[in-house]
């Protein structure tokens, strides 16, 4: 299991807002972590975040997880003092009226809640339809446009407030889990791989924008340029009511890492890193994915330059784009096994193209 100096790492890392294009807090926190035991480690333009081992091996492998979060952005001050917004990325109308923000500004954070009118004083037909962003507002407590201009500027991103906990020993619950638990998994496999003796160089990335485009993955991938690539994401855990599991596949918190088999994924690595599972006794869970292609790093980093080799590792994820994504540690943990014990296992020499391995 992850030892205790990893916990408190995935606590600072996680309580760290990075709204997409606004990834600062986390690259720190990413970048601080890395250079505990990778010899290079560096920040790009964008502002994806890198350590490297071993790069003067001509086979180069490169594990992405993104460390952006959806959260808005101020547009407008109301004479009133109340901030409206729009959104950064997938965000779900339905969990947005009373949520607890932070307006990350010049300053500091600002505390702020999500306000609309009261359901006393909404017609009935409104009562069963989820508000517009554009009829909802963040109220931080100014008295009119004078004090909240003070406060905070247009173009300020907002987060929603750091919340992780662990509700067990195994269960655990954040904002800003997609993605940030995936870059966890990256330092962490990074961590383990540090101390292996390598025939590969590793590139483990925190990528940034992936929810508004997977723009971290195609520029940090390009500079890179793997020849093998690893994603790690979140996936629908589908262990809880009115998931269909006939569209989604059976899916639980607890049991393992998810394996996809889409048009993303190399089939010479996926058949590489479940003979590594079987081998190792790593319990992994198989999905097809509920598209063909696309949504994560993935797809962006298999597309750049001549084609990489790649491969979407998931973390079950319940309640994904909302304040309270809940994870287990022990998916984590066994992501983080299977990808350290495959890097490990490559020789330098190995081919992916389909048919001839």
């Amino acid at each position: 299991m992850l030892p205790e100096s990893s916990l408190k790492f995935l606590k600072e890392f996680m309580t760290a807002s990075s709204p997409s294009g606004f990834e600062e807090e986390a690259a720190a926190v990413f970048r601080n972590y890395l250079s505990g035991f990778c010899p290079e480690v560096k920040t790009d333009v964008l502002g994806n975040t890198m350590g490297i081992l071993n790069p003067g091996a001509p086979l180069r492998v490169m594990l992405a997880g993104h460390y952006d979060e959806i959260g808005f952005q101020i547009v407008y001050i109301s004479d009133e003092g109340l901030l409206y917004f729009r959104p950064n990325g997938g965000i779900d109308k339905l969990n947005v009226p009373a949520t607890e923000v932070e307006i990350l500004t010049a300053n500091g954070r600002i505390p702020g809640v999500i306000g609309k009118k009261p359901i006393h004083l909404l017609k009935p037909a409104e009562r069963d339809t989820a508000p517009d962003l554009s009829d909802m507002w963040i109220d931080i407590g100014a008295a009119n446009r004078e004090e909240a201009e003070k406060l905070v500027s247009i173009g300020d991103p907002v987060a929603v407030r750091s919340n992780f906990r662990m509700l067990n020993e195994n269960r655990f619950v954040s904002k800003g889990m997609d993605d940030k638990v995936g870059a966890f998994v990256v330092a962490e496999t990074m961590r383990e791989l540090s101390k292996r003796k390598l025939n590969v160089a590793v590139y483990g990335v925190g990528t940034v924008q992936e929810e508004v485009g997977l723009r971290g993955a195609h520029t940090s991938c390009f500079g890179v340029d793997p020849q093998v690539g690893f994603a790690i994401d979140v996936g629908f855990a589908t262990d809880i009511p009115d998931i269909p599991k006939k569209l989604l596949g059976d899916i639980k918190l607890g049991a393992g890492p998810e394996l996809s088999r889409s048009c993303d994924n190399n089939p010479v690595l996926g058949r590489l890193i479940r003979k590594i599972a079987k081998e190792h006794r790593i319990a992994y869970q198989e999905t097809a994915a509920h598209r063909a292609s696309g949504g994560t790093d993935t797809a962006q980093m298999q597309m750049t330059r001549a084609g990489v080799a790649t491969a979407l590792v998931s973390i079950p994820n319940r309640y994904m784009h909302s304040p309270v994504e809940m994870c287990d540690l022990r998916d984590v943990d066994g992501a983080v096994q299977l990808l350290a014990e495959s890097i490990a296992s490559l020789k330098g020499d190995e081919s992916f193209i389909p048919g001839i391995d």
